[in-house]
């Protein structure tokens, strides 16, 4: 999402099962914003809940994200080892995860 709200791109990020005209592109917008800004690196530059919930029920200008605390870039561990296994690198470099299907 952080990729795409900096390209000016963030309704990239619906999910294509909704269907056009289901929701309000303006309130998407708005979620995706109040999300971003939830993830930020700096624990003083996120909103508190009281906060989250005034941005979600009024038109009040937001401020702008600052980059979250991670970001990852996924990609696949060894077919043959751990086959349907992915990993994400973190681009902080804190820490590495293997995601196991269920």
């Amino acid at each position: 999402a952080w990729r795409l709200w900096k390209e000016c791109i963030p309704m990239e990020f619906i999910d294509t099962c909704l269907e056009e005209g289901s929701y309000i592109s303006s309130e998407v917008l708005r979620c995706i914003h109040i999300g971003l800004l939830c993830v930020q690196h700096h624990p003083n530059d996120r909103p508190t809940m009281t906060s989250v919930l005034i941005m979600l029920t009024s038109d009040s200008t937001l401020p702008n994200p600052e980059e979250p605390i991670f970001l990852a870039e996924k990609f696949s561990v060894g077919k043959e080892s751990n086959p349907g296994h992915e990993m994400y690198n973190l681009t902080n470099e804190v820490s590495r995860s293997i995601l196991e299907p269920r």
